[in-house]
């Protein structure tokens, strides 16, 4: 037993890296449930959990007892009021749902999406919705791509912290399995407060055209437009370059 647990604790260790993923609790319900995701974190060498707007506010006294141990999780959990400020400073956003919703963006599994987050640049984050209902559109309108389960369809039922454990584990895997190689030339994907800022410059020209009309539509035609820009990987210089594109178009011709 002795030897099982620093053999769990030397892998912790190679696990706990720079680049892991931020699990996003987004309006969590029960604070029982906010300390198993913490514990199922903390199994695999995650420690960063940020909580968008918890239903029975923070700190939870019934996340504690949950998190058997995982206290140093829960202790630096950052709160936010929305999705979009938790994941601002993340430039690989994962929204966990077993349906695109209307949305289409590129879906990958929870072992695409580890590889893939262990070999990116920039901070990558995991968004996990409510336990009654899952995300809203808006939060998985975020998202750079969907991550899904393939489980049973006749039984999807998940719980908050099994969703949490297979995509921490998953990531864990890959420390065995992917090598540090030289970084490339190249710059790395902007964080998703810049790619905001460039959805908010066009719906600010697009909206004296009328783009967004007729107005029951709005609410789609915002988010897939949203979908579209958030599809490549921009870096903060072709962000740049864009803006400076639309900031032309917006000037007046010259004489």
């Amino acid at each position: 037993m002795k030897n099982l647990l620093a053999l769990c604790r030397k892998r912790l260790r190679r696990t706990v890296t720079d680049n892991q993923p931020i699990i996003v609790l987004v309006r969590p319900q029960l604070g029982e449930n906010i300390g198993k995701a913490a514990r199922a974190m903390l199994n695999f060498g995650l420690t960063e959990m940020r909580i968008v707007a918890p239903r029975d506010g923070w700190p939870n006294p019934d996340a504690g007892p949950s998190a058997a141990g995982a206290d140093d999780v829960l202790d630096n959990a950052k709160i936010y009021s929305t999705t979009a400020e938790a994941v601002a400073d993340c430039a690989h956003i994962y929204a966990t749902t077993v349906r695109k919703r209307g949305v289409t963006k590129p879906v990958v599994t929870p072992e695409q999406a580890a590889r893939d987050m262990r070999s990116e640049t920039g901070k990558s984050a995991i968004l996990f919705g409510r336990e009654a209902s899952g995300l809203a559109v808006e939060d998985v309108a975020l998202s750079r791509s969907i991550l899904t389960v393939p489980i049973n369809p006749e039984f999807g039922s998940l719980n908050l912290a099994q969703a949490v454990i297979l995509c921490a584990y998953e990531w864990s895997k890959q420390m065995d399995l992917v090598q540090p190689t030289a970084a490339d030339e190249v710059l790395p994907p902007a964080p998703q407060e810049e790619l905001d800022g460039l959805v908010e410059h066009f719906e600010k020209l697009l909206e004296p055209k009328g783009y967004f009309l007729p107005e029951p539509r709005r609410g789609a035609t915002a988010r897939t437009l949203r979908s579209v820009l958030s599809k490549p990987a921009w870096n903060t210089l072709e962000l740049r370059t864009l803006r400076g594109v639309l900031s032309t178009l917006s000037k007046h011709d010259r004489p």
